[in-house]
């Protein structure tokens, strides 16, 4: 991904901090999000088409490995609920890498769209890496 994009990425997707999360926030929405409605809106206006879920969008671009994360690639992470499942089912949270060992993204934890440290909580959670900007879709 171009640092130039993936800065307009991120610089998009903080013009939202703040904004409610609401679990099942319909695509589209702007006034409230939850996880991958808020990654689907924020790409979408960078012209970079993804699915609704957070499992959906996991199969999208470019497996990264965890130690070659750059700003703008996305992280996927467990969740309580479905850390018992395997394989892609095991997904419940998709966020937006940002540098400095922090994300951009809207969950329980948080209720809006917040910038979070991926220290101590969210760390524990990660499962995987993607990268949709620059790669086939």
């Amino acid at each position: 991904m171009s640092l130039q994009k993936a800065k307009r990425i991120i610089k998009n997707g903080k013009e939202f901090l703040g904004t409610p999360y609401v679990f099942g926030a319909e695509s589209g929405r702007t006034d409230r999000f939850d996880c991958s409605s808020f990654v689907q809106y924020v790409y979408g206006a960078h012209g970079i088409i993804l699915p609704r879920t957070s499992r959906q969008q996991y199969l999208i671009g470019k497996s990264v490995p965890l130690t070659s994360v750059r700003r703008g690639d996305l992280l996927f992470f467990t969740t309580p609920k479905r850390a018992r499942y395997k394989g892609i089912h095991k997904i419940g949270h998709v966020a937006i890498f940002i540098g400095n060992n922090s994300i951009l993204h809207t969950s329980r934890v948080e209720k809006k769209v917040a910038i979070a440290s991926l220290e101590p909580y969210w760390r524990k959670k990660l499962i995987g890496a993607r990268r949709v900007v620059d790669t086939p879709l």
